[in-house]
């Protein structure tokens, strides 16, 4: 149980007995005190610098959607990691199977603040149109705002391998697990034909007899 319960988490294995022995040998629940152990590890680690890591590709099949992103870490040795890397490309893929307008930004502080007070107007209008009053349409607005995070923020996101983590709790599960701070820093995302903002979408120019 001990050698199972390290191979699903990758926790040290006096870890997994200590949490096998904590929970009478109920291997989910063994799980669950790990992993909350390892996101209190986790995040005692996240003020700490990573300026090495690697930019991670992914181009899905048919080469229509293509994905790069860059994640940090805290040293060389550890971006040549499998478990980082496997990461890397975890994410990579997640962000090619959202759909194009979903993860605009990384994390939710960089969404801008007036962006979030519309969205949150545009609730509350919605919950008081439907005769809820002002303090449940204030509660509402705040639970829509939950799903604006989870669709528009990268890190709020269910990922897509195992919908019951987020993209976020699956990089803080790997920090537990490699003992460095990790950073998901930037990432874009192409289709093919897709029009860019700000651009005009112009007729492919016609050949020139001569």
């Amino acid at each position: 149980m001990v050698k199972k319960l390290r191979e699903e988490t990758g926790a040290g294995m006096m870890e997994c007995k200590a949490a096998l022995v904590e929970t009478a040998g109920d291997a989910a629940a063994a799980r669950d005190v790990l992993r909350k152990k390892g996101l209190a590890s986790a995040a005692k680690k996240a003020g700490r610098t990573a300026n090495e890591g690697m930019i991670g590709t992914y181009i899905h099949p048919g080469a229509k959607v293509g994905v790069m992103v860059e994640v940090n870490c805290e040293t060389d040795f550890v971006a040549r990691n499998t478990d980082f890397q496997t990461l890397v490309k975890d994410i990579a893929m997640h962000i090619a199977a959202a759909s194009p307008a979903a993860a605009l930004y990384v994390s939710k502080d960089q969404v801008p603040t007036a962006d979030l007070e519309k969205e949150k107007e545009i609730y509350k209008a919605q919950a008081a149109a439907a005769g809820k009053p002002a303090n449940v349409a204030e509660k509402i607005a705040e639970g829509k705002l939950k799903e604006y995070y989870a669709t528009f923020c990268l890190l709020e996101q269910p990922f897509v391998k195992e919908p019951k983590l987020t993209v976020g709790q699956l990089v803080q599960e790997k920090i537990a697990v490699i003992k460095e701070n990790i950073v998901v820093r930037r990432f874009a995302r192409f289709k093919l034909g897709e029009e860019i903002a700000g651009e005009k979408a112009e007729a492919p120019s016609q050949p020139v007899a001569v």
